[in-house]
């Protein structure tokens, strides 16, 4: 009896404690909703704040790569003077819905891709909660934005598209999609990916390794935990310039093989592409066309983008350690929630900004 009592009073214990195993497993699954959720956030945030401050010229730098104009800082400063003076200052962020409507989901994946890739690769390679090292660095900054390219490249597709047609020619999004679908096939909406991976794989590797490692070594200098607001626009900028500078070639031929079926031109490969512009463009005045304004807007809104993620990172987890988990799992949906309508209403105002959209022709 005695012996029966104990293992009764044995078995309630293990019993007992089972429940409370499984409660800390939907904390742990909470814990990493709340960290996907944020990054989500924060990197479209980051999208949204940095296009929007270099809409002008990133519009500009567009309508010069795909056409055979030569580009130079005062043709490019002529554009948006005529554009301000012709059509008001706000006419320079004409047609910026439309890029949101990439840019926010592009952002958001390709931030919340890289920070899961971080953690997967400091797994593999034993560094769990500490700083990568450089390969793995270079891997997962790259891994990041081949994701975000492959889920959103239809969209930019469509934004180019948009960007150098007359308004008669698209009504809006959807309709780009329909009359491309229709009139040229599905395929279209993916011509030019290839070089798309090919210069997202350096672009994307070299920004996140810049700016990662510009901390590292800022940390081991300085003996400070965080780099400052200006300083993270710093690293980024040096990021953003490295990045883009490396990439660029590739980014001409994307979009010139996105555009080739409006611009009168048939671009079959990255070969040939490379070599029609060459030919008749020559090596720096084609493939580097528009550079000198990718350093000026590069570095701009890679260290914007950069700096905005860190700064909304950090607010995010102060938001979470100042409120219980009930209401912050709340307030994270709800949050979540108004970024999915905002985007949603971008993408409604689109609609009416690109049917104003046909100043990039002029």
């Amino acid at each position: 009896m005695g012996n029966g009592v104990r293992e009764g009073q044995v078995d309630f214990k293990q019993q007992d404690v089972e429940p409370i195993t499984s409660t800390h497993l939907p904390s742990e699954d909470n814990q990493e909703k709340k960290k996907v959720l944020n990054s989500l956030m924060s990197g479209a945030l980051a999208g949204a704040v940095a296009k929007t401050a270099v809409a002008p010229l990133d519009r500009t730098k567009i309508m010069f790569q795909v056409s055979s104009k030569r580009f130079s800082a005062k043709e490019a400063y002529r554009l948006i003077y005529r554009t301000y003076l012709n059509e008001g200052f706000w006419s320079l962020w004409r047609g910026n819905s439309a890029t949101m409507v990439r840019v926010i989901p592009y952002a958001a994946i390709q931030f919340c891709a890289h920070e899961e890739y971080k953690q997967l690769l400091g797994s593999y390679y034993g560094f769990q909660g500490k700083a990568l090292t450089p390969f793995p660095r270079f891997i997962a900054g790259s891994l990041a934005g081949t994701t975000a390219a492959m889920l959103t490249y239809p969209l930019d597709m469509v934004r180019a598209r948009m960007a150098v047609t007359p308004k008669e020619m698209y009504s809006n999004i959807v309709h780009v999609f329909i009359r491309i679908s229709r009139e040229e096939g599905l395929k279209t909406l993916y011509r030019g990916f290839t070089p798309t991976i090919l210069g997202v794989i350096p672009y994307a590797g070299l920004s996140f390794f810049t700016y990662e490692t510009l901390k590292k070594l800022h940390a081991d200098h300085s003996g400070k935990s965080q780099p400052s607001p200006p300083e993270r626009l710093l690293f980024g900028a040096c990021a953003g310039l490295i990045g883009q500078s490396a990439s660029y070639p590739l980014d001409v031929v994307r979009r010139r093989m996105q555009t080739a079926g409006v611009m009168g031109h048939t671009y079959s490969s990255i070969l040939l592409t490379m070599q029609e512009i060459i030919r008749e463009e020559g090596l720096i005045r084609g493939l580097y066309k528009g550079l000198s304004m990718n350093w000026v807007k590069g570095p701009i809104a890679v260290g914007i983008s950069f700096t905005t993620f860190d700064l909304t990172q950090i607010l995010l987890r102060k938001l979470q350690h100042s409120t219980n988990v009930e209401r912050s799992g709340a307030s994270q949906t709800n949050m979540c929630c108004c970024w999915l309508l905002t985007w949603s209403l971008w993408t409604d105002a689109a609609v009416d900004d690109e049917r104003e959209d046909s100043v990039l022709l002029e």
